[in-house]
């Protein structure tokens, strides 16, 4: 990702390198918790109803506990039949958004600020990129991770 903006002294031009031609499409999923971001995956590549129901089974699943409530929003692969009995079958909740509402969703939060640090190393191949999200994962606190909880309107 690049930086969106630049400087340089009064008086003299930015000068930076902007990459150009195809761009790839690369998919970051995680849990947010009160305590920590949980169950991170990276794919070079869009999310479909195939991936996403790998990264529940192979992912989410091994980390989700009994009474834990998992808010998804209302994307097609998120509302099969099998990702809800999926989550279902370990004892967690499920719990679906309002269409148009990321407001809502406190992983926005933890995104945006994860796309800001991802723009600031300027990463330009996937695996910088992924090795970028690494360290950027570690810059979350666990005070921060209850307030983007807070914030969205859920209890801690």
């Amino acid at each position: 990702m690049a930086p969106l903006r630049g400087w340089a002294p009064r008086g003299h031009r930015l000068s930076a390198k902007v990459p150009h031609g195809r761009w790839k499409t690369m998919t970051f999923l995680a849990a947010l918790r009160h305590d920590r971001i949980d169950a991170p995956w990276f794919i070079e590549g869009p999310i479909d109803g195939v991936s996403f129901r790998t990264y529940i089974e192979k992912v989410l699943l091994p980390v989700l506990r009994p009474g834990d409530i998992v808010v998804l929003d209302n994307l097609g692969s998120h509302r099969s039949k099998a990702v809800r009995q999926l989550i279902r079958s370990v004892g967690a909740k499920l719990f679906f958004l309002p269409k148009y509402s990321p407001d809502l969703n406190p992983i926005e939060q933890v995104f945006a600020k994860l796309k800001h640090l991802l723009r600031k190393t300027a990463a330009r191949t996937v695996d910088a990129v992924c090795a970028a999200i690494g360290h950027a994962l570690d810059a979350f606190t666990s005070e921060e991770c209850a307030n983007y909880l807070r914030s969205s309107g859920y209890r801690t």
